[in-house]
């Protein structure tokens, strides 16, 4: 896409929504970057087990307490599927302005 064509969907989107002015590209940019790397993560799962993680999220409406035992452990075993941790490692290392240690980011190299 050349950049006038860019100039003028931004133009045209910026019509349609007129809050979206007020925005900042780079936060618009960085909010994209966020959306990709979460859905990366997300894939990481089957559509079945995609799935079962929402109905378990909608049966505990959101609070883990308010599942049974057996459901909590199904629950963290998805979410640990999804590597939560390397997700807000590689989302701090791309939103960082500056260089940051590999251990803050994704903790202890393993078999220490």
């Amino acid at each position: 896409m050349s950049p006038s064509a860019r100039r003028r969907a931004l133009a045209r989107a910026a019509k349609l929504v007129p809050a979206l002015k007020r925005v900042p590209v780079l936060k618009l940019l960085a909010a994209a970057e966020l959306v990709l790397l979460a859905r990366d993560h997300a894939a990481r799962l089957t559509p079945a087990e995609r799935r079962r993680l929402v109905a378990l999220v909608r049966i505990g409406r959101g609070r883990r307490r308010n599942l049974s035992p057996e459901h909590q452990q199904e629950l963290a075993a998805l979410i640990a599927k999804t590597e939560p941790r390397a997700l807000v490692g590689t989302a701090a290392e791309r939103l960082s302005p500056v260089p940051l240690p590999r251990r803050l980011l994704y903790g202890r190299r393993a078999g220490r």
